[in-house]
């Protein structure tokens, strides 16, 4: 009996050179994978900071006003237009976390599962990484805040580890970076942060698709099919979402698209993913227990 091919682990050291906060197709890459390999890395929180107090290091202006970044890590063989699959394997949270609201700071303790605030509240861990993302294929520095077609701060707290994300590629070479951990968050994210932490260790496992092409991405959860939709207009990120779902449900069910339309008005749920990174998200979930024959 033949045996499972080696999975490669590629750390990435968490280091200046390794952290940015912009994305651009003109960043050079920290790593080079193969499809199949996975990468490994600490992320700093999107403040910038390992410790609570203080920052991790000096910032430059203009490349450096989004979040802290990982990467960008290059896939060999990537081709624009390909799908980039990206496996969620691990996210570890530190042990501290801050949300912000109106001004105000409100501090956390991450331990055992749960996060707890100096008044004593308490609430479940469910740690993701909030940007998992690649550059436009337009040359220049580009934001770390909106979510875009090829990924970035998409927000949404069903990307925990376990799942899969299917990613349209937009340049060659695919140019991945991750961050910004969360320890949990709700849909909307309505004060604009999360609980806002570092992560100890996150691990990726990357590999590439032929196709289909993508309208915009799509997740694998433990038990649903998921399907975003970004834009300013949050009309039109739900109808993106929608759409990009009834794509799936075409492919998926192999049946034509006003029965998915039909199927997808009884058994489909639109969720707000985030109102606060100028650029609306919304996601479609089609649960696999909603549909039977």
């Amino acid at each position: 009996m033949p045996k499972a091919a080696r999975v490669l682990i590629h750390e990435i050291p968490l280091e200046r050179r390794t952290l940015h906060g912009h994305f651009s197709r003109d960043l050079a890459p920290v790593l080079e994978v193969a499809p199949g390999d996975s990468v490994a890395f600490a992320s700093l929180n999107s403040g910038w900071r390992w410790d609570p107090e203080q920052e991790y290091l000096a910032r430059e202006p203009q490349l450096d006003d989004g979040h802290a970044l990982n990467g960008p890590v290059k896939v060999r063989g990537a081709l624009a237009g390909q799908t980039l699959v990206v496996r969620i394997d691990e996210v570890r949270p530190g042990d501290w976390g801050v949300t912000f609201a109106d001004g105000d700071q409100f501090d956390w303790t991450l331990d055992d599962g749960r996060a707890t605030d100096a008044l004593g509240s308490t609430v479940a861990l469910a740690p993701f990484l909030g940007v998992i993302g690649m550059p436009p294929p337009e040359p220049g520095v580009h934001s770390t805040a909106p979510p875009r077609r090829w990924g970035g701060n998409i927000d949404c707290k069903l990307l925990v580890a376990g799942t899969t994300l299917y990613l349209p590629i937009p340049v060659d070479g695919a140019l991945l970076s991750a961050g910004d951990g969360h320890g949990a968050q709700g849909d909307g994210e309505v004060s604009g942060t999360a609980i806002e932490c570092p992560v100890v260790r996150a691990q990726l496992t990357l590999d590439l698709r032929d196709g289909p092409e993508l309208r915009m991405p799509v997740a694998r959860i433990a038990d649903a099919w998921v399907a975003f939709g970004f834009d300013d207009d949050l009309d039109t990120a739900a109808g993106l979402a929608t759409e990009t779902m009834l794509d799936l449900m075409e492919r998926e069910l192999a049946i034509e698209r006003p029965r998915a339309l039909a199927l997808a008005s009884v058994v489909v749920d639109l969720h707000v993913t985030q109102l606060v990174n100028g650029v609306k998200g919304v996601h479609a979930v089609l649960r696999d227990d909603a549909l039977r024959g």
